[in-house]
């Protein structure tokens, strides 16, 4: 017997029930009726027991011939198997990450300044020429995230491995920056300087004219020559006729550091004195600057510092943290803080191996706070601002962010960014004042990561997508600037022949002497003037830049005479000029010799703190 609401049937009875049940209101739903053979108990049909029996028995029959079935089949070795299980998984990961990455891909965003038509039809020129800008940006499958494509970058790109030859430059206040040149021609033509076993690690790179323009390279933070991303922008420029060279602040990349300073954020002095250097060293040629992330930062300062005054045409920043007040914090956010922390590391091992010049130095620097830091701020607290004289590190990060030069910038500025960049974040990006400037334009692009872009024809190992970028734009604004100047280096003449000062000096040929000459004007930068030796002696020592006490000199040497030259005291941080003076030196020829003084204040104390 069955009990259905307190109703007694016998078994495998079948039941139809068309009233309520006991104690439950008729309701006008109609007749439920239920197959033969089923009870109800409450909302559920129950199979009789001889039914539960014969499916039991059934289902046990279908699992031992599945059993059987199963038994059948060949046991795999896990060899096999786990190999199999790998590869399918890998094919299912690689067509997600084809897909995402297709969906991802869309062209570069320009940002183009506001300030007047003629601006923005400047700057539209220019990048229409750049199909790295103008064509879509396609990640590379797989890295479409910021933080991942960071870390491939910096532990996959392989090294080109450039060979270069170093140069010392000793500043005014005693301190050392190193200049590494990269070696150009056929190997055999270096087998003293490094070796063909060195050289031959990498492509040998084309020998350049004098007058090919000359682009100096300022890496991040503790970053130097030896850094992937540098290697391939030195060598790509040489591969397009630009001759790159890297500026390694005090103590990167092994160079010597010779006072107890440091680089910073804020200091333009050493970079000043570099641009003069280089100016001088190929005073016929173009000069260019880019840089990266705290070099981006450092050169946009400068640039805004010099104004019109600087000898650089124009200038690429890249992966610039512009407010570094808000990239500072970023760094206390999640993953972030292993950025923060290995930075951290790298200036501690660059101190290390100088700390004794800090014992004992004067101010409140504290060497044992820069041994414990585990974080930029940590270092900058304990030595940074202290060496450049700051009050807190929250004044530091304020005053010393590029975002605040960006509206004095007065030559060509490309800005390129990365707006998934977990080290110089977008909401750092200062757009307004970019706009408002009628020489910047910015580029953005979704993805790249910090120091990564890696898309294009160089991906995923070789060359990121910025050297691209960034020599098709110099390519393309050295157009635009040539076609409002005269003369064939692309170098703007100057206004008043009377007051001129000598930048540097280099053989052209046998029976010419080159005086390279540039404008005292604030506004003209440097241009070239020929004169003919008139007994084949000519200029054939390339000028040399050496610290003499606080002045320094620039020598030009001329075969068959005495060498002249003229010095100038950067003690006081104000250029002396000086007029052409002629010299036949006993052999008849004519050399224009005098100097101009780019070197501004190069004291921690002089730091513009705005």
């Amino acid at each position: 017997m069955r009990a259905y609401s307190g109703i007694q049937v016998p078994h495998g009875e079948r039941v139809l029930f068309q009233g309520p049940r006991p104690g439950v209101a008729r309701t006008t739903q109609p007749a439920m009726r239920w197959p033969t053979g089923l009870t109800k108990i409450g909302q559920m049909p129950v199979l009789p027991q001889g039914l539960y029996d014969r499916a039991s028995v059934a289902t046990s029959a279908v699992s031992t011939q599945a059993a059987q079935l199963i038994a059948q089949i060949p046991t795999l070795p896990l060899a096999v198997v786990i190999p199999v299980a790998i590869v399918c998984t890998t094919g299912i990961l690689g067509l997600w990450a084809l897909i995402d990455a297709k969906l991802r891909t869309e062209k570069p965003r320009q940002h183009l300044p506001v300030t007047s038509d003629a601006d923005a039809a400047f700057h539209a020129r220019v990048l229409a020429r750049c199909p790295a800008v103008t064509q879509p940006y396609r990640p590379t499958p797989g890295l479409t995230n910021g933080h991942v494509e960071t870390i491939f970058a910096a532990k996959f790109r392989r090294s080109p491995h450039v060979a270069y030859a170093r140069e010392c430059l000793r500043m005014a206040d005693g301190g050392t920056v190193a200049l590494d040149w990269p070696l150009l021609g056929p190997p055999s033509k270096h087998e003293r300087t490094v070796g063909n076993s060195k050289y031959g690690l990498g492509t040998p790179l084309p020998e350049l004219p004098e007058d090919a323009p000359v682009l100096v390279l300022l890496p991040g933070l503790t970053g130097g020559s030896g850094d992937s991303y540098v290697q391939f922008a030195v060598q790509r420029a040489a591969q397009r006729g630009i001759r790159a060279v890297v500026f390694n602040s005090r103590g990167t990349a092994d160079s010597p550091v010779t006072t107890p300073q440091y680089y910073s954020a804020s200091f333009t002095g050493d970079t000043r004195a570099v641009m003069a250097h280089v100016a001088a060293r190929f005073p016929r040629a173009p000069l260019l600057a880019a840089g990266w992330s705290l070099g981006a930062n450092i050169l946009v300062r400068y640039l805004g510092e010099e104004g019109p005054d600087t000898p650089v045409r124009a200038a690429v920043s890249m992966c610039n943290p512009f407010e570094l007040t808000i990239s500072n914090a970023n760094f206390s956010k999640g993953f972030n803080r292993i950025y923060d922390w290995n930075l951290a590391e790298s200036l501690k091992r660059i101190f290390a191996k100088h700390e004794t010049l800090w014992n004992g130095a004067q101010g409140s620097v504290r060497p044992a706070g820069a041994r414990a830091a585990k974080t930029i701020r940590e270092f900058d607290d304990a030595i940074t601002i202290r060496t450049f004289g700051w009050p807190s590190v929250d004044a530091y990060y304020a005053g010393s962010s590029s975002a605040l030069s960006v509206p004095k910038v007065a030559v060509p500025l490309l800005a390129l960014q990365a707006l998934d960049d977990p080290i110089a974040p977008k909401e750092a990006i200062p757009y307004d004042a970019l706009a408002a400037n009628g020489k910047c334009a910015l580029v953005t692009t979704n993805y790249g990561g910090h120091l990564g872009w890696v898309a294009g024809d160089g991906a995923p190992f070789d060359h990121p997508w910025s050297d691209q970028a960034m020599l098709e734009w110099f390519d393309s604004v050295l157009i635009e600037l040539r076609s409002d100047t005269t003369g064939s280096t692309g170098m703007p003449s100057t206004t008043d022949e009377g007051d001129l000062v000598l930048v540097g000096s280099t053989a052209v040929g046998a029976g010419t002497a080159t005086a390279a000459v540039a404008s005292a004007t604030p506004a003209a930068a440097a241009a070239a003037a020929a004169c003919d030796g008139g007994n084949g002696s000519g200029v054939t020592a390339v000028t040399s830049v050496t610290a003499v006490g606080s002045p320094y000199e620039m020598v030009a040497s001329a075969v068959g005479g005495a060498a002249v030259g003229a010095a100038w005291d950067a003690s006081e941080g104000t250029p002396t000029r000086s007029r052409p003076a002629a010299s036949n030196s006993g052999s008849g020829g004519l050399l224009a010799s005098a100097q101009r003084l780019f070197m501004g204040s190069t004291s921690g104390e002089g730091v513009e703190q705005q």
